[in-house]
């Protein structure tokens, strides 16, 4: 991740959440210290350590933390995953951005990698859409990578997508390819939606750089691939769930996107629990 646009991500996000003074935790002094234990309450692929590091350095430097797992690493119920301690009014400040962040990062990580568990594939790969929460783009492709998967493109700069109403405006796939090409640049790639036999041979001969097919079933998609050189790469979307997804694994193509990985995903179950006296109290 981008550690500067993250550092300023978490200071808008704290501004969000505390505005000028938390006027619960000023109760407590300089003087007051503690720790905050993160534990998870349920298995899955754990994502957020810079979130956890750089959030609480902003909040305040004298606060010390202690991370015992790496983004991408499987997780099991009651494991510590991290300790932070310093001043509690810090603490107790940035503890629900953090932990609400870190919650739904390791929620995107573990359903991507039980995507990637149930295609179980050795040449198509996982990937997202843009179907991510406005502003945590960044962080929720990330957890994506984390889980396993890969990422599409970022956003409409990065990359051009065809989709029919494009086509449609433009007169043709021909015709959209060509006027993409020609604004666009030799360096951005360009991807066309494609629906019938068809619109996959004109994308073709339009020499697209990726063919997406869209909303296909597994057996169309395994005649029409042999229709697409192996110099055009080739995405399956649209469609495809859990349940189903294991019927794509041989049917050839390059990437398999899936939006349910960011847009509807649960977050993981992650606490925060202090600890006061040598005993461990939940913060709800």
């Amino acid at each position: 991740m981008n550690k500067l646009k993250l550092r300023l991500q978490l200071e808008q996000f704290f501004l969000e959440d505390i505005g000028d003074r938390d006027v619960t935790s000023q109760i407590f002094g300089d003087g007051h210290h503690g720790e905050v234990h993160f534990i998870a309450k349920e298995f899955g692929v754990f994502c957020g350590k810079d979130i956890i590091r750089t959030g609480y350095s902003i909040l305040d430097p004298e606060l010390h933390y202690e991370l015992f797992v790496r983004d991408g690493e499987n997780i099991s119920v009651g494991q510590l995953l991290a300790t932070v301690r310093g001043p509690v009014s810090a603490l107790l400040k940035g503890e629900r951005v953090i932990l609400n962040l870190v919650q739904r990062m390791s929620g995107i990580a573990t359903k991507t990698r039980q995507a990637v568990d149930v295609l179980n594939s050795e040449h198509t790969k996982i990937c997202d859409t843009r179907k991510t929460t406005p502003g945590l783009r960044m962080l929720e492709k990330y957890a994506v990578r984390c889980g396993g998967g890969q990422n599409h493109r970022y956003g409409l700069y990065d990359g051009a997508m065809l989709k029919d109403n494009h086509i449609a405006f433009a007169g043709s796939i021909a015709e959209a390819v060509a006027a993409v090409r020609a604004k666009a640049g030799h360096m951005v790639k360009i991807e066309v939606e494609t629906e019938t036999r068809e619109m996959v041979l004109e994308a073709v001969a339009a020499k697209a750089d990726v063919i997406m097919f869209d909303n296909r079933e597994p057996e169309e998609i395994r005649e029409w691939i042999k229709l697409v050189p192996d110099s055009i790469v080739t995405e399956a979307s649209g469609g495809i769930t859990m349940d189903n997804l294991a019927s794509y694994r041989d049917t050839g193509v390059d990437y398999i996107s899936l939006g349910f990985l960011t847009h509807s995903v649960s977050a993981l179950d992650i606490s925060a629990k202090v600890k006061v006296g040598g005993k461990e109290r939940l913060l709800l």
